[in-house]
């Protein structure tokens, strides 16, 4: 297998589902001659021309739109918000349009529609360009989740996504674009939606983490090794979630720290929280605990470590919920 970058992956899996597919197309802004802010579509308007690689303007509703219209004329859009904030002016088209069309239709049509965005902190970036939104794209029906943490689930969930015949939005953790390396597999690669894998196997406490937080959670498993010791679960599907893996994990460890790097109040951590009270709190012995960001607007960069969930906060968490 090749080692890649997560965004090499991501640039691997495009260019595997648009020659498997003459149904699949890239509409975003800059991907085709720029190759994307990222460089995350880089080739395929040179290898599958200008109409499956398509430059839309700077109007993320509009390109939305358009994709909602590509959908019911049979294509495959992969839509590209340069960046996770840049998304808010769709969430129009995406509540009212995208997540609704198969239940308008009685289940006669399917919305095979992609949207992928990077998202997350520690890039040192400019107001806007840092969020985690999303428990927005979880609330609303219709829609399904994924966030990758490794460069073979970026292709294998990007893939599934495109291939799925609902809705997918793909979160890609834009921190590490280029500082994570991994083998993935060559050619057609899927991971499929809603399986969650445990990154790191452990007895004591149950880490549940998805995208940047998973490499968090398992440095902060690695330093309280000779303390307890961790299971860090990757949920990777944020929905449909894999319960069936989060219960299992709560019901061999008996204590569960949930890590986001969103705003805390209504964060998909309390969702977690919530199934674990109602479908395992026999299994627990301590309380479920939430490491996550604070409710304020993104910090500017001179303090968003401060913001940042760290392993350091995590292994205090996992101290805690160990002397209960």
């Amino acid at each position: 297998m090749a080692e890649l970058t997560l965004v090499e992956a991501v640039n691997d899996a495009l260019h595997t589902e648009l020659e498997r597919d003459p149904n699949v197309m890239v509409i975003g802004e800059d991907v085709g001659r720029a190759g994307g802010v990222f460089r995350a579509t880089a080739g395929l308007r040179d290898r599958f021309g200008p109409d499956r690689c398509f430059d839309s303007p700077l109007a993320e509703a509009g390109l939305l739109g358009a994709a909602v219209g590509l959908c019911m004329a049979g294509w495959r859009p992969v839509c590209e918000m340069q960046y996770d904030a840049f998304s808010y002016p769709c969430l129009d088209q995406l509540i009212t349009h995208v997540g609704r069309y198969r239940w308008r239709t009685g289940g006669r049509m399917e919305f095979p529609v992609t949207i992928r965005m990077p998202y997350g902190g520690g890039v040192r970036a400019p107001e806007l360009h840092d969020d985690s939104p999303e428990t927005y794209y979880v609330h609303t029906p219709g829609v399904k989740v994924a966030i990758p943490s490794t460069p073979a689930d970026a292709k294998g969930l990007l893939a599934a996504a495109i291939r799925d015949p609902d809705p997918v939005v793909i979160f890609e953790p834009k921190l590490h674009y280029r500082t994570m390396r991994g083998e993935v597999p060559e050619g057609e690669h899927l991971t499929p939606l809603g399986k969650a894998r445990v990154a790191r196997a452990g007895d004591d406490v149950t880490l549940v983490a998805y995208g940047a937080m998973v490499p968090v959670a398992e440095t902060a498993a690695e330093a309280l090794a000779g303390e307890a010791s961790a299971e860090v679960l990757d949920l990777r599907t944020l929905k449909p979630l894999d319960e069936e893996a989060l219960l299992a994990s709560a019901a061999k460890t008996g204590r569960v720290v949930v890590v986001q790097e969103a705003p805390r109040t209504c964060g998909y951590a309390a969702e977690v929280a919530a199934v674990l009270a109602e479908k395992a709190i026999l299994d627990l012995r301590g309380p479920v605990l939430r490491v996550t960001g604070y409710d304020v607007p993104y910090p500017y960069w001179q303090i968003e470590d401060a913001y940042m969930p760290s392993a350091e906060r995590v292994a205090a968490a996992v101290r805690k919920l160990l002397a209960f």
